[in-house]
């Protein structure tokens, strides 16, 4: 009796009775977690997008979700910046925890494109960075967070821009050759809803949340006046930090949609595809928190200081004059605020220039610049898109760009041929 008792022992624990490990889900089908973390920009004025998909892969790691199953895409400029004071150091909150510990650089600097994203999450090995892939197959979980900048059906890399159509695209082919089970995509960038709306299926087990609707901005938070930027985004933070103090054991993903929803107050956090899915519990996603560390996340702060994720370097700069302590400081970044003004102001007669230049018609101009864009001709508004990036200004390094490139899809829509605006771009940006 008592062998037959230590062997039932032994069998428990080999079998995980007090928590199976989190890529190991229960079931006749189980299957692992596989997950995709993304930061498409670079710089210190974006810091906040690093960190946040740097706390993305703790929330990950601490449930569970080993290193092999989880890939990070980063330009990895900040954590060894000669502007950060404290090396090796990314806080996602003011008096946080270093999020940058032990994060994998899979993919880094000029490997962190869009072209490289769609091969990677596919699983289609991209030659470049680790070589790891969502080598999922059909009783598989993915989880993809993606953190950066967008417009009107795009989200923007350091260089090159990924579009709706793309990813919808990839996101189809993926269900059809049944490379996963469930598949879940969390979106940090302004317009993010367009990435989805009216475009993501209802019926092939994907579920997604993005931080705005499909024609307004996220939202920068956390500015630290001793890094002198900001540390996370609204939508992001209050996704993980959620996590960090519920856990996701008892939580579903439509329960976290609510508490994200409430608590994200500048923007319309939206839900897009199988809504049925967000009655899973988070754990299915992101881990089980019977294998999480016993480190806890230190208090969350009220968020005051929320900013458009458009206007972060204004935000910043405005900071930097209010808190120069000498008169030489304050001129320094006056002046640096000039400039960025006059380059707001030249981007936008650039673009209005392009559509006169393309319609020949004031009535056109008026209506194209006034106008929020839902794109539908997305051949015609991809190509211009690529052209005033190359020709204008790159759009994945200048912020402002993106907030004006609604009009390259208004025009394309407004029947303006496509040669016709090409041409235009190439005109006002020689």
């Amino acid at each position: 009796m008592h062998l037959l008792s230590v062997s039932l022992l032994l069998c428990c624990l080999s079998l995980g009775a007090f928590g199976l490990p989190a890529h190991h889900l229960e079931g006749k089908d189980a299957g692992s977690i596989w997950a995709l973390l993304v930061a498409g920009s670079n710089t210190w004025d974006n810091y906040r997008h690093q960190a946040d998909v740097c706390h993305a892969y703790q929330v990950l790691h601490d449930h569970g979700v080993p290193d092999d199953h989880i890939v990070v895409m980063m330009y990895d400029d900040i954590a060894d910046n000669t502007n950060n004071p404290k090396k090796g150091n990314v806080i996602n909150k003011i008096g946080g925890p270093n999020v940058y510990t032990n994060v994998p650089k899979d993919y880094t600097k000029t490997d962190v494109t869009p072209e490289n994203f769609l091969k990677i999450m596919q699983g289609v090995k991209p030659g470049v960075g680790s070589g790891k892939v969502i080598a999922s197959g059909p009783n598989d979980y993915v989880f993809i967070n993606f953190v950066d900048h967008g417009a009107p059906n795009i989200v923007a890399f350091p260089n090159g821009e990924l579009t709706s159509k793309q990813l919808n695209n990839a996101i189809t082919s993926m269900s059809s050759k049944q490379q996963f089970k469930q598949m879940v995509l969390y979106i940090e960038a302004c317009e993010s809803g367009s990435m989805f709306d009216k475009l993501l299926p209802a019926n092939i087990n994907v579920y997604a949340t993005t931080a705005s609707n499909p024609t307004e901005s996220s939202y920068a938070c956390y500015y630290d006046s001793k890094l002198g930027t900001y540390l996370g985004d609204v939508y992001s933070v209050n996704w993980m930090e959620n996590v960090d103090s519920a856990g996701t054991a008892t939580e579903t993903l439509e329960d976290q949609y609510k508490v994200v929803q409430k608590e994200t107050n500048t923007s319309h956090v939206m839900q897009y595809g199988e809504l049925t899915l967000s009655n899973e519990l988070l754990e299915i996603f992101m881990g089980s928190t019977n294998n999480a560390s016993d480190k806890q996340s230190s208090p969350s702060r009220e968020i005051h200081d929320a900013v458009p994720s458009g206007d972060v370097r204004l935000g910043i700069l405005s900071h930097k004059i209010f808190e120069s302590t000498t008169y030489w400081e304050k001129k320094k970044y006056e002046q640096q605020l000039i400039e960025e003004l006059m380059l707001r102001e030249k981007i936008r007669l650039t673009m209005e220039g392009i559509v006169l230049t393309a319609s020949k018609n004031m009535d056109i101009l008026e209506k194209v610049m006034s106008t929020k864009a839902t794109p539908t001709d997305m051949d015609c508004y991809a190509a211009a898109l690529r052209r005033f990036s190359d020709k204008c200004f790159r759009v994945g390094q200048t912020e402002f760009a993106l907030r004006v490139v609604y009009a390259l899809a208004n025009l394309c829509d407004s029947g303006v041929a496509m040669y016709s605006v090409l041409e235009a771009i190439d005109k006002n940006c020689p």
